[in-house]
Parts: structure tokens; C-alpha cells; sequence
């Protein structure tokens, strides 16, 4: 049997660069959105923006620090809450990143299309989306080259941008700032156009998610370093570059070329091979945004599936360790989409905005309940309470004034958002689903027995296989209390035939009686999960684990431990995947 190679794990140019094409796109465009409702006070609204983004950058690194798994908002939320809740986030990240795709996907070629005007738009868009599934395919590490290489080339025609505006002012002045500044507000008063303008802005940090969603993926302490250079990037263009089109555009024309602001720029500031130039890099960074889509939607995926949230059909992987059925199945969906708006990606803008701003504030929920329910968990840096609390109410603020922008939109999302959480709901209650089936089938048997006696025979042994999956508590001794806890968490979250609960003891070390009566007093209680007592002589850690996990057949995601103290000698990263349930 041919084993799976391992992937080079990615430098911090290379994460930065593959999540960075994300949010780093957004100056294409966040400018021109800002300035239309904020009017000359716009570059405010995004440097608030950016203060919002400074506070996230500790949630994240508390989050993805205490737990250094794949799948983002969904691994806080299954680590700390229920895992309807955790699916639930899960299902709008995964709206997130098809959107993104799609939109990404079709912009880029508009751009091209504006150079290019026999390029058939729909036709070309299919086509990247396709480029880069094969890329997807061939794997992480190839993917992060050409990542890289946009990225650096987006910075590069961005910071030319800068200069030649900044060479257009000294040579021009700023008599075209002066008119623009004391213009009458746009949305009436200052602090609406800020609000209305802040909220607008918001979409421009789309994309800091991401790389929480492959973190598994990284090196050591890159993670951290994804975020300080995300930061970095969008809060000096993106203000900077709404004070220069402020400087060198009337604010009358900022409306005319929305959807090309940047190149109006260069043309002004430059001339046209500056303004031919961001052209061909919007056409490039929008590309990267679909990269960025693939890669952080197969990472989340393959850990939604490995805790049976889908079908293990996702599971299966290529010569390359990719999991080629997600990408593409994740192709399959944004062509779907594609076709089903007919091109016309207005309203898809909705479901895109929406789901990042409820992704943002899930995150920031979760990183409150991991300080409540997991406080001794270790993590490399903390998030002040009163700044969590500050950055939800931020996002929540924003969710709620692109809802007064497009009401329409908001329910474009949740069209997209409620049949997406039914499918979701399906499988995490499959079990009761084939029960009723079995019933129904039981009682209609007369007029059609064949028929049911064939269908009830594969639905009992679809049950028993959904049933018959054996899990692990590994345990210090707890009180009855605390395995009570363990009960009810596994009876409420996992279809489980049999949970072993297993304690670690020293050479030497005296059987546990008490916690032996205790449990045979819960088995009676739980009579749907047998409990099996096990007493083991070794030392808990990572090597114990895997022997365990190959001896008993059960993955390691089935095994269970209580919070660790700050003694704790392993990460938890390095149980291989060992979840947190008490």
C-alpha cells in the first residue's frame, strides 16, 4: 500500500501570502464603497476598521493558540459549545469562501474582459475556477508559489500606486482634497456617514478568517505572524489609498468608476501604463482571492468530515495527500452558482458580506466561552474580555448597517444560508432520520413486504454501522460528577455504542475502586452507551494514543480528554486531534 506523503508545512511569506491575496484584494474596491457613503471622511471609517482588525488579531491568536486545529470559528465552537453550534459556523464559512470564489472568480475577468473585450466573461470565469482546482489538486505547497508570487506583485504595483499619487500631489497640490472636504456630507451627518461608511468598510478585512481554517499547515508560530502582516497591509493601503482618491479625484467621479476605481487613479497619477498595470494586478490578486477560497475550504471540510458532519465519501485523498473530492465538489458548487445567478453576482454580494461579518462575530463568541469553559487551557496570548466584547459589538454593528444598506441582500443570504443549515441539520440527525424511516417501512410492510423487508435489513445495518462506533474518555480518577458530564456530552453530540473510559496509572499504582462502583452506577443510568472501565499501566501522552488508536481501531478525533492545567507537558495539537469535552 502506497503511503500518503506528508506536506512541507508553510513559511510565513507563504500562509501570509495565501490568506493575504484574500484581504489584500479588498483594496481593489473598499475604497471606492467607503467613499460613496462616508464621503470625505472615509479614510476615518477605515482606519476604524483597522483598530477592529488590531483587536481580532488577539482573539484569533488566543483561539487558534489554545487550540492549533483546522476549520476556524467551527473548531472554537466544538471545543467550547455544542456541535449543532459548531456546524452551524462551519456552514457559514463554507458560504463564505463560495462566495468569495465566484465573485472573485468573475471580477477577475470583468477586469481582463475591460483589456480584452472578446473574452466571454461567464465562459472565463468557469475557467479560472477550473485553473485552480487543478492546482488545488496538485497541492498546498505548489499552490503557496503561485500564491506568493501575486501576493508580492499585488504589494509592489500597490506601493507604485502610492508613490505616483503622493508625486502627483507635490506637483499638483491639494486643491482638489480642499474642494472635495468641504463638499456637504454625503449621508447627511458626520456620524452617519462614518457609521454607514464603517459599515461598508468591514468588507474589506474579508479574508483574516482564513487562515485559522489551515493552520494545520503552518509552521510553528506562523500563525500569529499571518495575522500582524494581514494587519499590516489593509490598514495602511486601504486608507491611504481612500485619502489619495480624496486628493486627486472630485468626489463627484468617485461614483462613475466604482468598479475600477484604482486604475482611474493610476491613469490620473500616472498615466495609462500605470492604470494598465493595476488592471493586470486586480486581474491577478482576484485570482489569488480563489486560491485562497480552495485551500481554506478544503482544510475546513476534511475536519468537518472527520467529525461526521459529512459523509466520509470527502475523505478520500490523491497520490499528493489532497483531498480531491472537496475541491472538487467545491468547484461543482460555485459553477452551480454561477450558473443559477445567470452571471449576475449583485445579490451573491449579500451572502458573501453576511456570512464573513457572522463568521467574525462567532469567532469572538468563541474565544468568550474558551476563557469561560477551558480558562486553564495554555495559549500563547490573551484578548482583554472588554476588547472581545468591544470587536463583537463592532461587527455586530456593521452586520446591522450593511443590513440598512441592502435590505435585499440579507434576504439573498439567508436563501442561501437556511437551505445550506437544513442539509446540515439532515446529517447530524441521521440516526433519528433512518429510525423513522424504519417505522414507517415497518408499518406499511403488507402491501409491499418484498420490498420492505429488503429496504429494512440495509437501513438496521445503516444504523448499526452509525451506532457501533466505539469512543475514548481518558481519565485521572474523576468524580461522578465530572463523568456525568462525559455522559451526557456523548449521548447529546455523538451516536455512540460503547465509550470506553480509560485511566493511565504508574507501575505500581493501586486499582481505582470508587471510580469503578461510579461507573457501574452510570451504565445503569446511560443504558444506550455500554461503558467499559479500562485500567492502563504507561504514561498518557502522544505515543499512548496512537498505540491505542491502532490497537482498538478508533480515530483519534473519537477520544476525549478534560481540559489540561498549565502543567500539561503535550499541546494539544499534538494528540492528533484528541478533542476537549469537559
Amino acid at each position: 500500500m502506497t503511503s500518503v506523503p506528508h506536506p512541507k508545512k508553510l513559511s510565513e511569506l507563504q500562509a501570509t501570502a495565501i490568506c493575504g491575496n484574500d484581504i489584500s484584494s479588498s483594496c481593489l474596491y473598499v475604497s471606492a464603497l467607503t467613499i460613496l457613503y462616508a464621503g470625505q471622511y472615509a479614510w476615518i471609517s477605515l482606519l476604524v476598521v483597522a483598530f477592529v482588525l488590531f483587536l481580532f488579531r488577539r482573539i484569533y491568536g488566543e483561539v487558534v493558540g489554545a487550540l492549533p486545529l483546522n476549520g476556524g470559528a467551527y473548531n472554537a465552537l466544538l471545543n467550547t459549545t455544542s456541535k449543532q453550534m459548531a456546524s452551524a459556523a462551519a456552514c457559514l464559512t463554507i458560504l463564505s469562501y463560495m462566495a468569495t470564489a465566484v465573485i472573485s472568480a468573475n471580477e477577475a475577468m470583468h477586469y481582463l474582459h475591460s483589456m480584452a473585450a472578446m473574452l466571454p466573461v461567464k465562459a472565463a470565469t468557469i475557467a479560472l475556477l477550473a485553473a485552480f482546482m487543478g492546482l488545488a489538486l496538485v497541492g498546498i505547497g505548489e499552490s503557496a508559489i503561485v500564491a506568493v508570487v501575486i501576493f508580492i506583485t499585488h504589494l509592489a504595483s500597490l506601493l507604485l500606486l502610492v508613490l505616483a499619487g503622493g508625486w502627483f500631489l507635490l506637483h499638483n497640490g491639494t486643491a482638489v482634497f480642499t474642494a472635495n472636504w468641504q463638499l456637504p456630507v454625503v449621508s447627511g451627518n458626520f456620524t452617519t456617514a462614518l457609521f454607514l461608511g464603517f459599515s461598508a468598510a468591514m468588507l474589506g478585512i474579508s479574508g483574516f478568517e482564513s487562515s485559522a481554517n489551515f493552520v494545520e499547515e503552518q509552521q510553528a508560530g506562523v500563525f500569529r505572524k499571518t495575522l500582524r502582516n494581514m494587519w499590516a497591509v489593509v490598514s495602511f493601503f486601504n486608507p491611504v489609498i481612500a485619502l489619495l482618491a480624496l486628493c486627486i479625484i472630485p468626489l463627484a467621479q468617485v461614483g462613475e468608476h466604482r468598479e475600477s476605481l484604482l486604475a482611474f487613479i493610476g491613469n490620473t497619477a500616472g498615466g495609462n501604463w500605470l492604470g494598465w498595470l493595476i488592471s493586470v494586478d486586480a486581474v491577478l490578486v482576484l485570482s489569488g482571492a480563489v486560491l485562497t477560497s480552495y485551500v481554506g475550504v478544503t482544510g475546513l471540510v476534511e475536519r468537518i468530515t472527520l467529525d461526521r458532519v459529512l459523509p466520509n465519501f470527502f475523505l478520500a485523498k490523491n497520490g499528493r495527500g489532497v483531498n480531491y473530492r472537496i475541491v472538487i465538489g467545491f468547484f461543482i458548487l460555485c459553477v452551480s452558482v454561477l450558473f443559477a445567478t445567470g452571471g449576475d453576482l449583485g445579490a451573491l454580494a449579500g451572502v458573501y458580506t453576511f456570512s464573513f461579518l457572522a463568521v467574525m462575530t462567532l469567532f469572538g463568541l468563541g474565544n468568550l466561552l474558551l476563557k469561560i469553559k477551558r480558562a486553564k487551557l495554555p495559549r500563547p496570548v490573551r484578548a482583554h474580555p472588554l476588547a472581545v466584547i468591544a470587536a463583537i459589538g463592532f461587527v455586530v454593528s456593521a452586520f446591522y448597517g450593511n443590513a440598512l444598506l441592502n435590505p435585499g441582500s440579507l434576504l439573498v443570504f439567508f436563501q442561501y444560508l437556511l437551505p445550506a443549515l437544513g442539509f446540515i441539520v439532515i446529517m447530524l440527525n441521521r440516526g433519528r432520520i433512518v429510525r423513522v424511516l424504519l417505522y414507517t417501512l415497518e408499518y406499511l410492510y403488507r402491501p409491499v413486504r418484498h420490498f420492505v423487508v429488503v429496504s429494512s435489513h440495509y437501513l438496521q445495518k445503516m444504523l448499526e454501522k452509525i451506532n457501533s462506533q466505539e469512543f475514548v474518555f481518558f481519565t485521572k480518577g474523576d468524580n461522578v460528577a465530572v463523568l456525568n458530564r462525559v455522559l451526557q456530552y456523548v449521548e447529546n453530540n455523538e451516536k455512540a455504542g460503547k465509550l470506553k473510559i480509560v485511566t493511565v496509572m504508574q507501575p505500581g499504582q493501586t486499582c481505582n475502586e470508587p471510580l469503578r462502583k461510579d461507573l457501574e452506577v452510570l451504565d445503569r443510568a446511560y443504558p444506550e452507551v455500554r461503558i467499559e472501565y479500562l485500567e492502563i499501566e504507561g504514561k498518557f501522552g502522544p505515543e499512548l494514543i496512537e498505540e491505542l488508536s491502532a490497537r482498538w481501531g478508533i480515530p483519534k478525533n473519537f477520544m476525549f480528554i478534560g481540559s489540561p492545567g498549565d502543567r500539561f507537558p503535550y499541546r494539544v495539537s499534538e494528540l492528533g486531534g484528541v478533542r476537549l469535552i469537559i
